[in-house]
């Protein structure tokens, strides 16, 4: 599904997002140049899932709202990041995963099988979104997260029909 950058981009600043510290997939990387281009949002790149973690710890430290935007292949890969700075810090950050193969009728790709059991596990508080007409639906739920002052998490359905 394409989401238009410019629009995901405006979505995160009324949701109160800084920086946005990210290792980008195919179905994310093309919001890029959005994100560049916004005078509001700071773009931050890593090389591993596990130092976006940590990086948008620092930033929440120092006052920033960021939002950690990954795939959900390397939601796995940073799991004891995420569980050190979520669980062990008491931070309230917030993330964007993308969710691969969840539109592909009759996946068996398991990344897409263990995806949400593991959000739930956490206890997380997260919502999916299919279609880019939800995006006023995520910008809400990444709000009131913030609101609360509690991690959470928003899965952008990816893959094609």
């Amino acid at each position: 599904m394409d989401y238009p950058g410019e629009q995901v981009a405006e979505s995160l600043v009324r949701a109160g997002i800084t920086h946005v510290v990210w290792l980008p997939d195919s179905a994310l990387g093309p919001w890029e140049t959005a994100f560049d281009r916004s005078s509001s949002l700071d773009l931050v790149r890593v090389c591993r899932e596990g130092e976006a973690w940590a990086i948008a710890a620092g930033l929440c430290l120092g006052g920033k709202s960021p939002l950690v935007m990954i795939q959900n292949t390397g939601l796995f890969e940073s799991g004891d990041a995420l569980r050190n700075v979520l669980f062990d810090l008491r931070l309230p950050l917030l993330a964007v995963i993308g969710y691969r193969s969840y539109l592909v009728p009759d996946s068996t790709d398991s990344a897409r099988r263990f995806t949400e059991p593991i959000l739930a596990a956490w206890g997380l508080d997260y919502i999916l979104i299919q279609h880019p007409d939800e995006l006023p639906k995520m910008t809400a739920h990444l709000q009131a997260c913030r609101q609360a002052n509690k991690p959470g998490v928003v899965l952008v359905a990816e893959g094609r029909m």
